[in-house]
């Protein structure tokens, strides 16, 4: 476990993320090192090559979440909690590319494609599948691991692990929730609202927050303000992470825009066009969204759709909405004004980004 201690005056993202990178990389090289078994150091390389370049920003609101809740002095156990939430996400996203069927992943193959190699007969392919799964679940119970050699106090653990297993749960609904709504179009928005709630606005800026504010000592008021800013931010990220999967370039996504439409997504934009399109459009969508063989030519199709119905427009007014939503409550919340400006940035960041 790295013992360097990490000052307060260091909240800022790029910082979080290097302090993050380096509790993640070194337990890797750990297990690399005390294993011995070739197999494993495989699976470690994968690993690591899979988490550069992530984001970051479940461990940047952790170390958020602690400081908005008064959190001083050393923030090693602090930091080692963020980078198990990191290895977790790790484990959601190898799973995700799988049940999404995805080929690229931050601009890389996904594991599934990469153990796999070209591809193949149906064994090869069957063969990167399993490998895959086996690498998330690896992924969950490191993540595990991280948390539970963090140096908590019990106090600290009778306040964090609780949420931890919510969050968990959470994600694992939403993630389900969403499963089962992929195929099958319908104009219902507030369906998809609650898939966000559960897959993104809980999971990757509420739990997160009250983990870190947890750590602090926070109180009810601390983790109720939490709450009342992470859920229409994280509402407003993934109705952009919707967009992006449609409108964005490969070059900063890292994935393809037309695999979210070659799955049948039912996102809140689906869900506005068929809602307000005439019956030509909604059969057109039906007919191209779902489509394994969709190319671009179709996707255009689509966006013109979207850009005629006003379903771009409108996400775009969400996303505007509940981003003023989040603002609304930093005024109010019992947070500390360095957090309050760091989280006004980061809502901004999180929302109006492109990629």
């Amino acid at each position: 476990m790295s013992t360097h201690t990490i000052s307060p005056d260091m909240l800022d993202p790029v910082a979080t993320r290097a302090a993050v990178d380096t509790v993640l990389f070194d337990f890797l090289e750990n297990q690399r090192m005390s294993s011995g078994q070739r197999q494993l150091s495989q699976f470690v390389e994968l690993l690591e090559e899979f988490m550069v370049g992530g984001k970051r920003i479940r461990p940047i609101l952790t170390v958020l979440g602690w400081q908005a809740a008064g959190g001083e002095n050393d923030l090693t156990t602090v930091v080692r909690v963020a980078a198990s939430l990191e290895m977790f996400h790790a484990f959601t996203l190898i799973h995700d590319d799988i049940m999404d069927d995805s080929d690229t992943r931050r601009g890389r193959p996904t594991i599934h494609r990469t153990l796999a190699g070209e591809r193949g007969d149906e064994r090869t392919e069957r063969f990167g599948i399993g490998g895959a799964v086996l690498l998330g679940d690896l992924a969950f119970a490191w993540s595990d691991d991280l948390l539970h050699t963090a140096d908590l106090t019990p106090a600290q653990s009778a306040a964090v692990l609780p949420v931890v297993t919510e969050m968990r749960t959470e994600v694992m609904l939403g993630q389900y929730l969403d499963l089962r709504a992929t195929g099958e179009l319908t104009d219902d928005v507030d369906a998809t609202l609650t898939v966000n709630r559960y897959k993104t606005a809980k999971y990757t800026v509420e739990r997160p927050l009250h983990i870190g504010a947890a750590l602090a000592g926070a109180d009810a008021p601390t983790l109720a303000a939490c709450t009342a800013f992470a859920l229409p931010l994280g509402e407003a990220f993934q109705l952009r992470d919707d967009l992006l999967g449609v409108y964005g370039e490969a070059r900063d996504t890292g994935k393809s825009r037309l695999d979210d439409l070659r799955a049948g997504k039912n996102t809140t934009l689906v869900a506005l066009a068929l809602r307000a399109g005439d019956s030509a459009q909604r059969a057109r969508l039906r007919t191209l969204i779902g489509d394994t063989g969709l190319d671009e030519t179709g996707a255009e199709e689509v966006r013109a759709i979207f850009a005629a119905t006003g379903a771009r427009d409108a996400v775009e007014r969400l996303i505007d909405d509940r981003y003023r939503q989040a603002l609304g409550v930093l005024d109010a919340a019992p947070f500390t004004a360095d957090a309050v400006t760091a989280l006004k940035h980061l809502a901004a960041t999180a929302t109006r980004r492109n990629s």
